[in-house]
């Protein structure tokens, strides 16, 4: 069991770090789903429950300027990674969850481009692997994985109640979004656009841009342990940055 430091939601895996997983082009999304062998639950910072790993959901754009369904200055990235947890505290698995209150946590992390990529997308964005899923239905089973690699080095966050971002969009979603990214290649990236949201007998279409659309704030409540008052050399004008929110995606402004 590994705790994170304080207000940082804690990592739990339960029979060893070690996991395997299946990869599916859905022709939506690229979608990890972890194996019933090893389970991974995650509790603690705005979490007042266990939620179980269900799904690691990759969003893409098909410019390096979109893709994420989160802005941070009014700007998107490349790329999300999207880790899809259900209470398993009160509900039996993540179709009854989804639907009902307090069901859904997901823990977000913008993707970004640089010479070398994370060691956990890399074992599902390498060319051996993201080949194997070319179409819709495609399937490729991965094992070894170590689902602490995908978490950045961070205690940092930013988190709101919301809805899921596929139909029907149900409001029963605790969002966390890590303030700091992970990283895949430019070669990665473009092997993503490549793939099909259709079957291999069907014309070609990239699963690129596979957002929501922003949606209005409706009074939501936007909660961070991110220290505003603290400036950074790299930070916009030398000040402070002030959180907003529209929708699923953020605004740092």
């Amino acid at each position: 069991m590994i705790i994170c430091r304080s207000n940082t939601p804690s990592r739990i895996l339960q029979g060893g770090w070690r996991m395997g997983g299946t990869m599916y082009n859905t022709g939506k999304h690229v979608s990890l789903r972890p194996d019933k062998a090893h389970l991974v639950n995650i509790s603690g910072g705005p979490l007042g429950y266990s939620y179980r790993l269900e799904e690691v959901r990759l969003h893409f754009g098909s410019e390096d300027s979109q893709g994420s369904e989160h802005l941070l200055n009014g700007q998107g990235f490349p790329g999300e990674v999207q880790l899809i947890h259900y209470n398993q505290d009160l509900y039996a698995n993540y179709t009854e969850a989804a639907k009902s209150p307090h069901g859904i946590a997901v823990v977000s992390i913008f993707i970004k481009l640089s010479e070398n990529s994370n060691s956990f997308l890399n074992r599902m964005l390498n060319r051996d692997t993201i080949t194997r899923i070319n179409n819709r239905h495609d399937a490729f089973l991965l094992m070894g994985l170590n689902i602490a690699d995908l978490y950045p080095d961070t205690t940092r966050y930013i988190t709101y109640e919301g809805s899921i971002t596929i139909p029907p969009c149900y409001e029963t979603s605790t969002w966390i979004l890590i303030n700091k990214p992970v990283y895949v290649t430019q070669m990665q990236m473009h092997s993503l656009r490549l793939l099909s949201q259709n079957e291999p007998y069907k014309i070609f279409l990239s699963m690129s841009d596979n957002i929501r659309p922003a949606q209005p704030l409706l009074q939501r409540c936007i909660r961070t342990n991110i220290n505003f008052s603290k400036q950074g050399r790299n930070c916009p004008n030398n000040r402070a940055l002030r959180p907003q929110y529209r929708g699923m995606r953020w605004f740092l402004a």
